[in-house]
């Protein structure tokens, strides 16, 4: 689950969800489908879209892209006045089609559907309770468990369910959930998984990000509290704050990697974040260079933070074909290895002769990094150095981001003048702790745990 061997650099992606409470039945699925393609970039594994169509749940989800699952005959086949849909990146559960979302559960009362993005870490003790007392379980995921613990709470109160579901889990969520005749919006304790409020002028949007409100038309009304139920019917929107006191630790890495630069959550917009992180790397790691560029997409704003710090040129080191495989899915080192190059090329007439300087938002495993340094150093650079606008990565994630076990983290099991060795680079300097959270600027807390350790509630006990 949290120790996938992915030959890559990257934390991989969360998921995404989206919920549409409209008067305009007729256009509801096709801003669901706008709001996906907005967040494609949360994952890429499986999306789907469950819609009320008069009184009863219909759903449609598979394996693949927005674009390849919801496509035009599914959008014209489902309407209705509410809809939710899903993106995802497995992080808990098996990569299949069994365990796309959104899940659809029909209980005595009535049905739902819920979208989760996040990861509960006790959902393995919840589920042997419920299996022990008879339940079914039909995915691998904790969505399923979520699900079941909210039909088995249900009292005629749905609300209630709710709370009481929220007392009992652990873990980082961010729910989405439609019945019949309401959305839902539901945000962890500690807010650790983002999720906003839009408007539009026939009716509500819940989105993990608002880039995907502007996708669909809205506008950005809020974020979602930490501990928050939003409850859209039509009588409007009804907020049901948390009473329960948790100090906030939203996820660092929503600004560092997750997150599209043109989002904002909680109050920070995602590019001005990681443009400072580069400017803060400048000024703790200066380079006498002649050109900066970025490892594309996430690392540019940082790239050209520290350019403008420094006064250096920034260029395009580094060209990036969208359409390549993702490295990781080939199944033999040779081909991992050749994925990169697929996926990068260095602009041999940028690079020549110049000291550069490559930035990069974060290290997991350092493999594609120093293939990448090598790639730069064949096409002709004079000196190579490295900068990366976060801290070592040296601890796991169990709140919905998918990490190595420690022993597979670089920034765990080697100094800074190790991986210089490793990756082969003139120089290697990451942002401090403190340079990367002034780049938000700031004052509420993040959760810090894959940087140093300190996990807001107590973890599986994994190597």
């Amino acid at each position: 689950m949290y120790g996938k061997l992915l030959d890559d650099d990257k934390l991989h992606e969360e998921c995404g969800v989206v919920g549409v409470f409209s008067e305009s039945p007729e256009i509801t699925s096709q801003l669901i489908y706008y709001g996906l393609f907005a967040l494609q970039h949360r994952g890429q594994e499986s999306a789907g879209i469950a819609i009320n169509t008069g009184g009863k749940i219909e759903y449609h989800k598979n394996m693949g892209l927005v674009s390849d699952v919801l496509t035009d005959d599914v959008i014209e086949r489902l309407s209705g006045g509410i809809a939710v849909g899903h993106v995802r990146y497995s992080t808990c559960g098996d990569s299949q089609v069994e365990n796309a979302q959104p899940l659809v559960v029909r209980y005595k009362k009535g049905s739902l559907a819920l979208a989760h993005n996040g990861n509960l870490v006790n959902a393995d003790s919840m589920r042997e309770i419920l299996e022990d007392s008879g339940v079914i379980f039909q995915t691998s995921t904790d969505t399923e468990v979520v699900a079941n613990m909210l039909a088995r709470n249900f009292n005629g109160d749905l609300l209630k369910s709710i709370k009481n579901v929220m007392e009992i889990i652990k873990g980082a969520f961010a729910f989405v959930i439609m019945t019949e005749k309401e959305l839902i919006g539901v945000r962890d304790h500690f807010g650790l998984r983002p999720l906003c409020l839009g408007k539009r002028l026939d009716g509500y949007i819940l989105a993990s990000e608002s880039c995907a409100i502007n996708a669909m038309g809205g506008e950005f009304v809020r974020d979602i509290e930490p501990g928050e139920i939003v409850i859209i019917n039509e009588d409007g929107v009804q907020s049901i704050k948390s009473t329960k006191y948790a100090q906030k630790k939203s996820c660092i890495f929503e600004y560092v990697y997750f997150a599209r630069p043109d989002s904002n959550i909680d109050g920070i917009n995602v590019y001005q974040a990681r443009f400072n992180a580069g400017r803060n790397l400048a000024k703790e790691a200066p380079v006498k260079a002649d050109l900066v560029f970025s490892v594309p997409d996430s690392g540019t704003p940082a790239a050209i933070g520290y350019a403008q710090e420094l006064g250096i040129p920034f260029g395009l080191g580094l060209i990036k074909n969208r359409y390549a495989k993702r490295t990781f899915i080939e199944p033999k080192q040779e081909l991992r290895e050749q994925g990169v190059k697929t996926k990068l090329s260095v602009l041999k007439e940028i690079v020549k002769d110049k000291v550069v300087v490559m930035i990069d938002d974060s290290i997991v495993r350092g493999t594609t990094i120093r293939q990448l340094a090598q790639m730069v150093r064949d096409a002709g650079a004079k000196e190579v150095h490295i900068r990366i606008a976060s801290p070592p990565v040296t601890h796991s994630c169990f709140f919905g981001i998918d990490t190595p076990f420690r022993s597979y983290l670089i920034g765990a099991t080697k100094t800074i003048d190790e991986i210089k060795e490793f990756i082969k680079a003139d120089s290697i300097a990451y942002l401090s702790l403190e340079g990367l959270k002034t780049a938000t600027s700031s004052q509420h807390g993040f959760c810090l745990a894959c940087l140093n350790g300190d996990y807001p509630m107590e973890v599986p006990n994994f190597k």
